[in-house]
């Protein structure tokens, strides 16, 4: 894409490079002291082609990183009942360390209800209710993957969400609430906006933020017309076309700092949750070994 874009660019590629090669030194020095080699679970229903895709591409970064992949395929007709049979019975196995669930999973399935069968110490996702509470209560536990990526990009970018104001576009229980939470807990002051909110709301909100995380799951929602200049522009959607939730070119012309789709926000959030695999195997390892 060629772009007379003012603003910088966050590289999500290359930090979550560094990230993985950092993950990887991690699950071998576990795996040296302790034989443990941390083990991450993928539970797919149904044969969605992305999902299939998604999961692929999260395996072969396992391995990359050291980390055992252990894959559940099932069929897409798979009940609620049978998903939280299968994810409470990798819940109890010690032999998993993390369990990531690829949603969407159809809708006849109960989402939260199965994702609810995932031991909180093994939710390397961040997907539960015990992790959303643990994150927004400050407490130990896994932060949502995508949150948690972003949190990451902005650190390795000196932006210190402190006294900043942040707007937050998006209110999914994974993505639009864990990172106006997580933005709430280094200082900044949050406002949450969605597909909701009256245009010339978003339009006043969106002037006046420094930091803008885009995440309502539709192309180019927001315009460039209403960054503020210099502001940092985090776009964590992602639509058909490789385009993601900003109108990148326009955006780009008013920000200091923006996240490309792809290549931002999407690479960090795999590298968190490997890196929060292996943080899981070094819980569990000492828990067991105390």
């Amino acid at each position: 894409m060629t772009t007379t874009a003012a603003a910088r660019l966050m590289d999500g590629g290359s930090l979550a490079r560094r990230l993985v090669e950092e993950t990887a030194a991690r699950a071998a020095d576990l795996t040296r002291r302790t034989a443990v080699q941390p083990c991450l679970a993928t539970v797919l229903v149904g044969e969605d082609p992305a999902s299939v895709t998604y999961v692929r591409m999260k395996r072969a970064r396992c391995e990359k990183a050291g980390i055992r992949s252990r894959h559940v395929e099932l069929p897409a007709a798979t009940t609620t009942e049978e998903l939280v049979g299968v994810l409470t019975d990798l819940s109890r196995d010690p032999g998993v360390h993390g369990i990531l669930l690829q949603h969407p999973v159809g809708p006849h399935i109960d989402e939260r209800a199965a994702f609810e069968a995932i031991a909180p110490e093994k939710d390397v996702d961040g997907v539960t209710t015990s992790s959303f509470a643990s994150m927004s209560f400050g407490l130990p536990g896994f932060v949502s993957c995508t949150p948690g990526g972003i949190m990451r990009l902005l650190d390795a970018y000196d932006v210190d969400p402190a006294g900043k104001r942040a707007v937050v576009v998006g209110r999914s229980a994974i993505l639009g609430k864990p990172a106006g939470m997580l933005l709430l807990a280094r200082n900044a002051t949050v406002t949450y906006c969605h597909s909701y909110t009256p245009a010339a709301e978003l339009s006043a909100a969106l002037r006046e933020a420094d930091i803008v995380v885009a995440a309502v799951g539709r192309p180019r929602f927001i315009a460039g017309e209403d960054i503020k200049p210099g502001a940092v522009v985090v776009d964590a959607g992602y639509n058909e076309g490789n385009v993601g939730d900003v109108d990148f070119d326009s955006a780009a012309e008013r920000a200091g700092l923006i996240t490309p789709v792809p290549g931002g926000v999407g690479p960090m959030t795999i590298a968190t949750l490997l890196s929060q695999t292996v943080d899981a195997a070094e819980r569990q390892s000492a828990a067991g070994a105390a």
